[in-house]
């Protein structure tokens, strides 16, 4: 393997990093407790603000993953997504509640919209062969970025005794800085184009995204895993936005004991995706992720569990690593899943529906636990009840989903010859150090 094609991967690793201490410090963890407990605004104040920047991603992404089709890279709109995201999270906790929310909307669409393009370029450090393990590796030294994340919010807030806007702007700063190998090292295969970036551009995305909906239904299996994805990323991204809030108010932690229990998931989720991503490999997508959507009905029962029945703080903590190896799991089963359902000349363009799904489920989640929670006063153990029946369904909607790889034949074929990383073939997971 050649040095270029190594530090291909290991910038393209280094940006699941980043984007996941963006991702913990602010959709999961300082931002909503900012809101609640800082801010004495409602659960419903910060879920709300979350879905209706969902629902933006929503109608987007199918858009920008086709726009990014018509293009030579996709590198140039991550680089750009994220500035964005860096420069609005840093000005979070400015100007009071409301106007923190519209700042934290603008942040999370182009944190979203960057995952389109970011999810998009595996290929490009990958191959059939060993994509699972490089999708592992990518999702396990992602959760480390969690480590970062509790760290910039442990020394600021007890060691420094900072403020939650002073997290947000170290957490802008650490997206930033580790983004950098993946723009600098990540060689992109390129795609001949007919016309320069313009107008025809989007002319052209628009008329390809209008097939997109009847396209998808030539390929066996993708709109049923699609759908399925809606619901398993219903309830993952929604336990994760609602994390610290469960924590502190159904278990009794204190903010120090949420940064030690969250701790201890990453600490299951580092490995668990390194290791599922073999499973990958081994067993194929569809069959490891079904593993991994039992262990989320364990992990979703025993939490409300542990409120129902008043059980002692210390009962929460076995969940916690089961729960960071059934998150670590899910997302390396997920991409990879979808790689294989997906034709290579419209990656970028089913990509933006797969993000369009999750973000539909991102919209549903909160709104559901919102409802159940304030709406119907039934409390948040319920809510973490309702969780588990999406997952359960989830589990039968992709149950028959056939993920053998696919013969492509020339129309579905991308349109580049040869790749930028030209050695990133089965011999790269081989000298990749994952074991």
């Amino acid at each position: 393997m050649s040095g270029a094609a190594r530090r291909g991967v290991v910038g393209w690793v280094l940006y699941d990093l980043a984007n996941t201490i963006f991702s913990l410090n602010i959709l999961s963890l300082y931002f909503a407790l900012w809101v609640v407990d800082d801010m004495g605004g409602r659960d419903g104040d910060y879920l709300l603000t979350n879905s209706f920047s969902m629902a933006i991603i929503f109608l987007s992404a199918p858009f920008l993953g086709a726009l990014s089709d018509q293009v030579p890279r996709r590198m140039p709109f991550l680089v750009v997504s994220t500035v964005v995201c860096c420069v609005f999270t840093a000005l979070l906790g400015l100007g009071g509640l409301a106007v923190s929310l519209v700042l934290f909307v603008v942040a999370n669409v182009a944190f979203q919209a960057g995952l389109i393009f970011y999810d998009a370029l595996l290929p490009s450090v990958s191959d059939e062969a060993n994509r699972g393990r490089i999708g592992g590796i990518g999702v396990g030294v992602g959760y480390a970025g969690s480590l970062v994340g509790l760290g910039i919010g442990l020394v600021t807030l007890e060691l420094l005794d900072g403020t939650k806007p002073a997290v947000f702007r170290l957490t802008a700063l650490a997206f930033f800085l580790f983004a950098l190998p993946c723009f600098a090292f990540v060689r992109e295969r390129r795609r001949p184009v007919e016309r320069g970036f313009g107008r025809e551009t989007f002319v052209t995305a628009w008329e390809e995204l209008r097939g997109t909906a009847s396209r998808v239904r030539r390929y066996r299996g993708l709109p049923r895993f699609l759908v399925g994805r809606i619901f398993y990323a219903d309830a993952a991204n929604t336990l994760i936005a609602t994390l610290g809030i469960y924590a502190t108010r159904e278990i009794g932690f204190s903010d120090a004991e949420v940064q030690a229990v969250l701790a201890a998931g990453i600490i299951g989720a580092i490995p668990g995706g390194i290791l599922w991503g073999r499973v990958v490999d081994w067993i194929g997508p569809k069959r490891t992720l079904s593993y991994v959507l039992w262990l989320w009905a364990v992990v979703m029962g025993a939490t409300a569990a542990i409120a129902y029945l008043d059980l002692p703080k210390a009962a929460f903590w076995p969940v916690a690593p089961l729960a960071g190896i059934a998150l670590g799991g899910t997302w390396a089963a997920d991409r990879p899943f979808m790689l294989r359902l997906s034709p290579p000349r419209y990656l970028g363009q089913f990509y933006g529906l797969y993000a369009m799904v999750g973000r539909f489920a991102a919209i549903i989640g909160p709104l559901l636990w919102t409802l159940i929670v304030d709406g119907l006063g039934l409390g948040r153990p319920a809510a973490v009840l309702s969780l588990l029946g999406l997952v359960v369904i989830a589990w039968f909607i992709i149950r028959p989903v056939d993920d053998g790889p696919r013969d492509w034949g020339p129309e579905d074929r991308d349109r580049e010859t040869t790749p930028a990383n030209a050695s990133t073939g089965s011999a790269l997971a081989g000298e990749l150090p994952v074991s």
